[in-house]
């Protein structure tokens, strides 16, 4: 630390001091094991242009509306997914619940969300449990759609029996259809049918930029009919931390108010903005490499009898190994212990989270931990799972699913 900082008083601009910063990681990583971490893309250590804009941010009161590298990143956020205004808040899940409280404010009212939504599964209830607003679970198909005659004949009729529906939400890209990206047509047919109904489009657009890089379009696009939408700046991105909600002035002034009582007012919060201004700005253009990564583990995983994995059913940067064979928690333990961290999401289901800090040479260092959990699992011969449970996972039978 003493070396870094007399290193620092001889240099006098920012390029430099990152380079020093890029060096000086550099060296704390050696002799340390790789380690490839795929539990999500959530896990990356910020990058040196970020560390290096944090550390020189103006900062303020946020609260007073006063930190102008907060106020700077909210105006970039803004342009960049083309709508009026934008609000940094502190996490993707808070910017999805500030978007249902406002778009949901009256008493009795009611949000359609999907089935194997991310709000649905694994926010806590918030909107029931905090805001009191009633959800209406409808089924996602297998690519994260909801029929759109189904939304239509789920709008409640105007009857005093019946809450209120005036909101759907969308996630795009959906995390448990396999990372998969809503269509630009789909979005703007929601987009239409919610303006038709009288109703409120909110899009969870935690990795949104995935969704774009996968489709080949600006990801302003597919939220130009959306009524606000909410981006996590720390998965794909590769922030600290932190999320931005996107959409009216009218509804960000509201959606400020519904912040701060959730306790999102952070005040000197433009050392993370610095970070997340860094993340707008450098980390879109690596999303395909991180996309054609996770094409490399899908293949590269199809070729094992004991796992399924379409390379074609891979949209973004998420990959779910279906286990045929074996138990999925044990398997991935086997696959951990040699430095290659994944998660077991269900019985016979893997997930893999890639992104820039997963290299080619990372993928295939994955790819052989895997073959090797194998080997060992049937050395150790561990009991199978249940191959009835199979198809009530979700996972196809080897037979039919593997791509050659």
């Amino acid at each position: 630390v003493v070396s870094l900082n007399l290193a620092l008083m001889s240099v006098n601009n920012e390029q430099q001091i990152e380079d020093l910063v890029r060096k000086v990681l550099l060296e704390r990583s050696q002799g340390k094991d790789e380690v490839v971490d795929m539990r999500s893309d959530t896990v990356t250590t910020p990058t040196p242009a970020m560390r290096v804009a944090m550390a020189l941010a103006d900062v303020g009161d946020d609260v007073f509306e006063c930190d102008e590298t907060v106020n700077m990143f909210e105006r970039e956020a803004a342009e960049a997914l083309c709508k009026e205004a934008a609000l940094f808040v502190p996490s993707g899940t808070m910017g999805n619940l500030i978007s249902v409280m406002v778009h949901c404010e009256i008493r009795g009212s009611e949000a359609i969300v999907g089935n194997t939504s991310h709000m649905h599964l694994y926010e806590q209830g918030g909107m029931a449990q905090l805001a009191g607003i009633h959800p209406r679970v409808l089924p996602n198909n297998p690519d994260g759609t909801i029929d759109l005659e189904l939304i239509k004949a789920s709008i409640r009729p105007d009857d005093v029996h019946f809450p209120v529906t005036r909101l759907l939400v969308l996630e795009n890209t959906h995390n448990k259809s396999g990372g998969k990206a809503l269509s630009l047509d789909y979005m703007d047919s929601a987009a239409l049918l919610c303006e038709e109904n009288n109703m409120k489009l909110h899009v969870d657009g935690a990795r949104l930029f995935n969704a774009g890089a996968s489709l080949g379009v600006p990801p302003s696009r597919l939220i130009r009919g959306a009524n606000s939408c909410s981006l996590c700046l720390s998965k794909a991105l590769g922030a600290p931390a932190g999320g931005v909600l996107v959409g009216s002035k009218d509804f960000i002034h509201k959606a400020r108010r519904a912040r701060k009582v959730l306790g999102g007012g952070m005040r000197q919060v433009g050392v993370l903005a610095a970070a997340a201004r860094v993340a707008l700005r450098d980390m879109p253009a690596v999303l395909e490499q991180d996309h054609a990564n996770a094409q490399l583990l899908a293949e590269g995983l199809n070729k094992i009898d004991e796992f399924c994995v379409n390379p074609k059913d891979i949209d973004s940067n998420l990959v779910y190994i279906g286990t045929t064979t074996f138990c999925a928690a044990t398997l991935a333990a086997a696959v951990v212990k040699q430095n290659v961290l994944v998660l077991a999401v269900g019985p016979n289901s893997i997930r893999a989270g890639v992104h820039h800090q997963i290299t080619k040479e990372g993928i295939q260092k994955a790819i052989a931990a895997f073959a090797n959990a194998i080997a060992e699992v049937k050395k150790q011969k561990i009991s199978v799972i249940d191959n009835n449970n199979i198809e009530d996972s979700g996972i196809a039978s080897k037979k039919n699913s593997r791509v050659q």
